[in-house]
């Protein structure tokens, strides 16, 4: 999945064009991070992603027949283009999401009908001619143990993509989803709106009838719906870090009376 506020140069690896190309692991620089303001969260990371970032949900484009695709993502921003998770150049949570710890790398189209792993050539680890980070492709142009780590890593990663999307094609398909906005109040009277995010309807979870209820518990979804609504509370947290990040006298009236209402 190549993200263009994270990814700025992703190249399909080659073992001839990249053969002396080695990358330093692990990442310890999140600057390339600074503008993504949300990322793709898999249905098996809810527990842990929920303990430290909101989980929303977002269209993300078309299925086959038209209808909205949609996926689960962790909110990391509250503006555009903002990431309040990092501080300097150090991620802040404890925890960080599957697709972004596949990062300098990630899986591009190729055509219609292939894939490609590639690698954001313009991360600051990637040494083009060599050096001490770890190989991608052996001597003879075969693939190296890092290589063949990532092509496993992303296989898995794929199957989880896949089996996530179905469970966003089932609460559209139980029409559970509506439009989420977050409004906070500074004291001097402005409003900041946090939209464009979805969020699983309350009100129309709770009236499901109960043959629907148990299939959503046996498959794990009812969980997750619960894990979405806990994590929601997390936003305020968002909220302070983004008065935080404010000039200091705005920040200074912003604090004491910041709050939100859904």
């Amino acid at each position: 999945m190549i993200n263009q506020n994270l990814h700025r140069n992703p190249v399909p690896l080659d073992n001839v064009q990249h053969r002396q190309l080695r990358v330093a692991l692990p990442v310890t620089d999140w600057a390339p991070a600074s503008r993504l303001n949300a990322i793709f969260v898999c249905a098996t990371e809810f527990t842990d992603v929920g303990r430290e970032y909101p989980i929303v949900f977002v269209r993300v484009g078309k299925e086959g027949d038209g209808g909205d695709q949609i996926a689960p993502v962790a909110v990391l921003g509250v503006t555009q283009d903002q990431n309040l998770y990092l501080d300097g150049a150090r991620w802040r949570g404890a925890y960080i999401p599957a697709v972004l710890r596949s990062y300098p790398f990630c899986i591009g189209r190729v055509d219609e009908q292939s894939f490609a792993i590639c690698v954001d050539m313009s991360w600051g680890g990637v040494q083009p001619a060599g050096g001490d980070g770890q190989a991608l492709f052996e001597g003879d142009g075969k693939a190296a143990p890092l290589l063949l780590e990532l092509q496993r890593h992303f296989e898995l990663l794929e199957g989880e993509i896949q089996r996530t999307r179905e469970v966003g094609a089932r609460l559209l398909e139980l029409d559970l989803l509506r439009d989420m906005r977050f409004d906070a109040t500074l004291p001097d009277g402005r409003t900041h709106t946090v939209d464009g995010f979805l969020t699983v309807d309350q009100e129309k979870a709770q009236n499901l009838p109960d043959a629907v209820v148990g299939e959503l518990h046996r498959s794990g979804v009812l969980g997750m719906i619960q894990l979405h609504w806990a994590s929601l509370g997390i936003m305020r947290r968002l909220l302070e870090w983004h008065v935080a990040r404010l000039p200091v006298t705005a920040a200074a009236q912003a604090a004491p009376r910041a709050g939100s209402a859904a």
